[in-house]
């Protein structure tokens, strides 16, 4: 083995990593958002969170992408810590797939149909596939099936080049002496662990053992304490995804190191520890690939076995090791680390932009509510609520043009355009209930209040107001666009209202029944809830967009009026929010 089989050996391990990367984020972005919502809702017990992991990562082919995944989770308050060590456990057990995949390198037969089973022979085809799929295809969909295609191929190429670079080691006395060290078990260890911890994926740890268990020269004594060690290393990616994150996300770090540690020790007692007593004569054989993936795969089984019952155990003592803050917290947000998955970091946006639409209704109906009944405590609510919004909107904003900028696929970024529509358009609601405060406040300090047919008009518009807003942020939360057809006539019920409403008040003022200063008063009330039913509209166009592509706002609504549903709709809206009859 010469310098050269050393440049073959980086180059097939870089192979290797770009393989295992392109095809592991092909995968999550055709998952979607689906991945996220898996989460959360199939971690009742603890066995589903097992399965529900185990899954995951054979999906998307990396147990440090899960972990990963799992702590930005837990940072952004979307999940429980308790949710999460199932999970981790499954993962563990998912990513022994790669060591079987790998292990078909090994077949050795005359057979034509059992050689098409080993990945060099079928690979080369795949890589054709996808090349042919990134090219030809108009679909990101088919896309990025191609590159799931290529990135294994690349894989499985690296594997190869590995293992060619390595078989004259079979040969070599001075390797045969270096190996001897790996006969302690803690060094095997510590090798196994440092390994994985520089190259941060398991799955190449163990390939590259795979690759120097075909020179003949690996045992199962030497082969064990090493996979053993590589579990431990993998928490590296874990440890470093913890940095800057709070509490919760770091003890999600400290149960899947405390996992790992906790079944090395156990594995390394019992296994050598009935050595001792049963002289286990296979220790001394030579493994192959198929061994490795074997081994692998019953101490990640052994170890969730052993530790799963004691999964609380396991939350307690994370909760010690990091104890609580003794002040509060901020409120939960969107975490950094989410933007190596953009598709669950994407889905998270969609389910704070909701919590944002949410807290622009709670703030209008608040300061609607000021109108009739003021109250010093919900001013001050009704303010907090607006810091938040401001929050919501700059920090969403932020995450959105970065999620943007990691690869997405076509549905997501129309998401993403949807979102940074949605999200200045409640944040402007947000502000038109702030005006609302200002105006209930002024009334409250002057004393003054509306004739009986103004505020019987009021309650009509306001009424109009509230069910536009609920309709709005309904049809937002679902993705629903036909529902979100039916914001626009109500929009022009309610401008036709404000129209009205202000044709009167003229009149009252030509009679003296209405004085001039809550005519200014009422104007600017009239002009906020104008202005809050056009937001509205804004929000259901931009569901629409989604659904349909891009299309402008003008051109919509141009189209939407002259449908014949429009029509029918507004003269039913027009009935049901009826002014009042004004007084003879």
């Amino acid at each position: 083995m010469d310098i050269f089989s050393l440049f073959t050996l980086c180059g097939g391990l870089a192979f290797f990593l770009y393989g295992m990367t392109t095809m592991s984020k092909s995968l999550e972005k055709m998952a979607g958002g689906k991945l996220e919502r898996l989460l959360k809702r199939m971690t009742s017990t603890p066995l589903k969170s097992l399965l529900l992991g185990a899954g995951i990562t054979i999906a998307i082919q990396s147990s440090s992408a899960m972990t990963v995944m799992l702590v930005g989770l837990v940072n952004s308050g979307v999940m429980e810590i308790g949710q999460t060590i199932g999970v981790i456990m499954g993962s563990n057990i998912g990513t022994t797939l790669t060591a079987w995949i790998l292990s078909l390198t090994g077949i050795e037969s005359e057979n034509v149909l059992v050689n098409m089973l080993k990945p060099e022979s079928f690979s080369p085809l795949l890589a054709l596939a996808g090349v042919l799929l990134i090219m030809g295809s108009k679909k990101q969909r088919r896309r990025d099936v191609g590159r799931i295609l290529v990135g294994f191929s690349i894989l499985m190429y690296g594997m190869e080049l590995m293992k060619d670079s390595v078989s004259p080691l079979a040969d070599m006395p001075e390797f045969s002496q270096v190996l001897t060290a790996f006969q302690n078990p803690l060094t095997g260890v510590l090798v196994g662990a440092v390994v994985t911890g520089i190259i941060q994926s398991s799955a190449a740890s163990v390939g590259i053992l795979q690759a120097l268990a075909l020179t003949g020269s690996i045992t199962y004594g030497m082969a064990v304490p090493i996979i053993m060690g590589q579990n431990i290393g993998t928490c590296a990616t874990t440890l470093i995804s913890s940095i800057g994150v709070n509490r919760n996300a770091k003890r999600v770090s400290v149960i899947h190191i405390a996992f790992n540690v906790i079944g090395t020790a156990v594995g390394l007692a019992l296994f050598f520890g009935g050595n001792l007593i049963f002289h286990f004569a296979f220790l001394d054989e030579a493994t192959g690939a198929v061994g490795i993936a074997f081994c692998h795969t019953v101490f990640n089984v052994f170890t969730t076995a052993l530790l799963l019952p004691f999964s609380r155990q396991l939350e307690r003592l994370a909760r010690r090791m990091i104890s609580d803050e003794s002040k509060a917290e901020q409120f939960a947000f969107l975490d950094p680390l989410l933007l190596r998955t953009p598709s669950v970091a994407i889905s998270e946006c969609v389910s704070m932009t909701n919590r944002m639409g949410a807290l622009a209704r709670e703030n209008l109906l608040l300061s609607i509510r000021q109108l009739s009944d003021f109250s010093d405590t919900r001013e001050n609510q009704i303010l907090k609520n607006e810091d938040k919004l401001d929050i919501y909107e700059d920090r969403l904003g932020s995450y959105l043009v970065q999620v943007s900028q990691h690869g997405v696929s076509m549905d997501d970024i129309r998401t993403v355009s949807r979102l940074l529509h949605a999200i200045g358009d409640f944040e402007r609601i947000g502000d038109h209930a702030l005006n609302l405060q200002d105006s209930a406040r002024e009334l409250h300090e002057r004393g003054l209040t509306f004739s009986g047919s103004a505020e019987a008009e009021l309650r009509v518009l306001i009424s109009a107001l509230e069910d536009i807003l609920e309709a709005a942020l309904d049809c937002f939360t679902a993705a629903d666009a036909a529902a979100a057809q039916s914001i626009e006539p109500l929009e022009e019920t309610i401008d036709r209202l404000i129209e009205e409403i202000r044709s009167r008040h003229i009149s009252r003022l030509q009679t003296g029944t209405c004085t001039i200063q809550l005519g200014f008063v009422l104007n600017d009330l009239l002009g906020n809830f104008e202005r809050v039913s056009d937001h509205c509209s804004n929000i259901a166009v931009s569901v629409i967009e989604e659904k349909r592509g891009d299309v402008s706002r003008h051109a919509y609504l141009h189209q939407l009026i002259t449908e014949e549903n429009f029509s029918s709709t507004l003269q039913v809206d027009l009935g049901k929010y009826r002014l009042p009859e004004e007084p003879a």
